[in-house]
């Protein structure tokens, strides 16, 4: 199994990248997708959430009102450290389980934005970061999914910087252009993963 690690800032483009590698034959573990699932209604993690932040950041439904604990956390480094402690333990024992059942030939690709972040690189293989500046992040982030220049920014402000992630990856796609030349960039990603992987089931072999 070939453990790949993949991040990007906000805005970067991390999932067109997650999903090009799903349809090549990744297996995805999407840290993201994890996170909700751990906070949906009736589960411990949620429980633990409105313990540490009060019933406001519930809908009347009594789920969680995202947008609501964001505009929270993002704006108070310690609230998002609390919301961290909570969630990141339940998304790293789900994500290891799922790990555990994509088989011994798989290349296993961890979808984690907050990878740099958390000082996880060293439980991967490689680390593949999507690249983008800041300023192309601001402006996919304002235009593209209609957030406040404020708000986006405070995003951004919570993310690790450009250099950070940058000093873990092991290979860095450049997404600061259009989507078309993207793929170009993720086929040849592929094609090294899964060279590194029959290298690495051949090493295994040998021993």
């Amino acid at each position: 199994m070939l453990k790949v690690g993949l991040t990007g800032g906000i805005g970067a483009g991390k999932s067109e990248v997650s999903r090009l590698l799903a349809g090549y034959g990744a297996v995805i573990v999407d840290a993201d997708r994890i996170a909700r699932e751990v906070v949906e209604p009736g589960t411990p993690g949620l429980a633990a959430v409105v313990a540490a932040f009060g019933e406001a950041v519930l809908t009347a439904e009594g789920a969680l009102d995202r947008p609501k604990l964001g505009s929270i956390v993002f704006a108070d480094p310690a609230k998002l450290q609390t919301l961290n402690a909570i969630v990141h333990p339940l998304v790293g024992a789900r994500s290891a389980e799922l790990e555990a059942a994509a088989g011994a030939d798989a290349i296993v690709v961890h979808d984690v934005p907050l990878l740099a972040e958390n000082g996880l690189a060293p439980l991967y293989d490689l680390v593949v970061v999507v690249d983008a500046a800041p300023a192309t992040q601001l402006a996919r982030l304002t235009s593209l999914r209609g957030m406040a220049e404020e708000e986006a920014r405070a995003r951004m402000a919570a993310q690790a910087t450009r250099e950070q992630r940058l000093a873990v990856a092991t290979i860095v796609i450049d997404n600061d252009g259009p989507l078309e030349a993207l793929e170009p960039q993720v086929r040849a990603v592929w094609e090294e993963l899964t060279a590194r992987a029959a290298k690495q089931a051949v090493e295994q072999s040998a021993e």
